[in-house]
């Protein structure tokens, strides 16, 4: 993330004490080129020029966010929806249902400067992807050791419970999966990252890894772009060919973080994974094809 030294006191009072900018005066009010817009924070990608429209608001309108990306809450003043960035938390501003603007019916009013616009063709620096395959703990511990990996954050994504608690996950009624949040330098292809899930863990196992039950324990990968998308499913149609995949390819959605306790566990602990390590599925001297 960026030191705060470096925005200025108008970004600060933003992003950091929630406060908007006057309308009509943010740069992009009235901008409407092609490409991506990132979080000036944490240089995520927020919001897809394709989404964006003019609601003569007074800011940067859109009808919907880059997946996973935005966090909703409920604003200081106990009536609006807050938007923060899904992964620093940075102050984006609000969001509204039922106006009627677009066919989405949603509006993403954000304040320009708590963004960056990156034109089309350019990549962002780092982005972020979210796998579910079985217990938590192990599979962050593997990714965190794969170069090009910045962070990654245990939590849950895929059901239906806001905010759950560890414990509410495990009763297996809360719909979510024990899912690893991967942020990554884009630098390295995201393709590397799938194929290294494939080989942490049995993803021929439907609703368990090793001794966990429960759906819980489900194997996903949630892709928070169409890229992502893409080689998620050349990957496993690859796979098919040999195995039966019981991995589902899922649009990412809220992620909710699990309780500090479970950061770093086997870091904290001095342990080590009980059911997960690498295998050996891709074959790594031979350059292969997945079409």
């Amino acid at each position: 993330m960026e030191d705060k030294k470096d925005f200025s006191e108008l970004e600060k009072k933003v992003m950091f004490e929630k406060a908007t900018e006057r309308p009509f005066t943010g740069e992009y009010y009235d901008f409407f080129e092609e490409g991506t817009y990132v979080c000036k924070n944490c240089g995520l990608p927020l919001y897809r020029s394709q989404d964006k429209f003019h609601s003569e608001c007074g800011w940067p309108s859109f009808d919907d966010e880059v997946p996973g990306a935005v966090r909703r809450q409920l604003d200081a003043d106990g009536i609006r929806t807050e938007i923060v960035c899904g992964y620093c938390g940075a102050h984006l501003g609000h969001v509204f249902t039922g106006e009627g603007y677009t066919e989405k019916d949603t509006r993403h009013c954000v304040n320009s400067v708590s963004l960056r616009f990156l034109p089309k063709g350019q990549k962002p620096e780092k982005e972020q992807i979210f796998f579910a395959a079985g217990c938590f703990w192990g599979v962050e511990h593997l990714f965190k050791r794969f170069d090009g990996v910045l962070d990654t954050e245990v939590g849950f994504m895929g059901g239906h419970k806001e905010n759950p608690t560890y414990k509410e996950v495990c009763t297996g009624t809360t719909g979510h999966a024990e899912t690893v949040r991967v942020v990554y330098d884009t630098k390295i292809d995201v393709e590397d990252l799938i194929k290294y899930f494939f080989e942490i863990h049995d993803f021929t196992q439907v609703n368990r890894q090793g001794p966990d039950w429960g759906e819980q324990y489900r194997s996903v990968i949630f892709y928070t772009s169409d890229e992502q998308k893409e080689k998620a499913e050349k990957t496993k149609a690859f796979l098919l060919k040999r195995y039966n995949v019981a991995t589902k390819i899922e649009k990412a959605s809220t992620f909710w973080p699990a309780e500090d306790y479970h950061q770093d566990y086997y870091d904290k602990t001095g342990g080590t994974p009980y059911c997960h390590y690498r295998r050996t599925v891709f074959d790594k001297d031979i350059p292969i094809s997945l079409d």
